[in-house]
């Protein structure tokens, strides 16, 4: 038995503004980057909930490019997060100058 599209719409919304709020009041950039998947997974949840809806592969096909486009970025964010906090003792996204140029 199959639930229905409203449990998938409401899941994904849910998961999607704990995702907005966590960007918005979390400064640790950690906590915003894992915040940012969620929001990817909350898209992802949608893609595939409308694609078995609808019998149609196209969401699976976009659900594949955006756990790719996830996977690029949480690489190439940790990578930029350990090379700019390296040094500090405490992690804090408003005092990052430099990025700044």
């Amino acid at each position: 038995m199959a639930a229905p599209i409203g449990h998938y719409l409401a899941l994904a919304a849910v998961l999607f503004f704990i995702g907005v709020l966590g960007v918005i009041v979390r400064r640790n950039p950690l906590i915003m980057l894992m915040s940012i998947e969620l929001m990817f997974n909350a898209a992802n949840l949608l893609f595939i909930a409308f694609a078995r809806l609808w019998l149609h592969n196209a969401g699976q096909i976009f659900a594949f490019l955006v756990i790719t486009v996830a996977a690029a970025e949480a690489a190439i964010g940790l990578a930029i997060v350990v090379a700019t906090f390296r040094p500090e003792k405490y992690v804090d996204v408003d005092e990052v100058s430099a990025l700044h140029g």
